[in-house]
């Protein structure tokens, strides 16, 4: 782990409340439908907790350990130009909830947090969460301004539909 101190506060406020936005901050909630099952859960949760949902967006992912834990560094490069420096702050794995939340370290062009939740809801269906609270911390991510945040949610949908494909591959319908 890194000395890198994160970029903002409240850390780890999305543990409880994946909807919490502190003041200053702009929110992101996307929620998708998987399937269902437990063995769609199992997949899901495997892809999130280990980096194949991010790999297989087409992002680079340099983590300090192979699996998701608090503490551990990630450095998530978009188009080999822009590179991300996070931390875990946080990791779930129950029997109906599994995912991580990371927050930005010095030099990420966002300052906020970021959690992946795989959950599996009483009648078995399983849904993806990506939620976030953020604001621009570099001069492209200010100048960006509303399309920054457009192309946010474009991502958290885009790891919707990757993970989907993930999560259903080889189960027949």
């Amino acid at each position: 782990m890194s000395s890198a101190s994160f970029t903002y506060e409240p850390v780890g406020a999305t543990r409880d409340d994946l909807a919490v936005c502190p003041p200053g901050f702009h929110p992101l909630f996307v929620r998708t439908r998987l399937g269902e099952g437990q063995e769609v859960f199992d997949r899901a949760a495997e892809a999130v907790l280990t980096w194949e949902m991010h790999r297989a967006l087409g992002v680079g992912v340099d983590a300090t350990a192979a699996r998701a834990a608090p503490g551990v560094d990630v450095t998530v490069t978009l188009a080999g130009l822009v590179r991300a420096p996070c931390r875990i702050v946080w990791t779930a794995e129950e029997p109906r909830r599994a995912g991580w939340a990371y927050g930005t370290l010095e030099g990420h062009p966002e300052c906020g947090e970021e959690a992946f939740v795989v959950d599996r809801t009483g009648d078995g269906t399983v849904w993806l969460t990506v939620a976030a609270f953020s604001r621009a911390a570099k001069w492209y991510a200010r100048a960006g301004g509303p399309a920054t945040r457009s192309l946010q949610h474009a991502y958290a949908r885009r790891c919707g539909t990757v993970l989907r494909n993930l999560a259903g591959r080889g189960l027949a319908d």
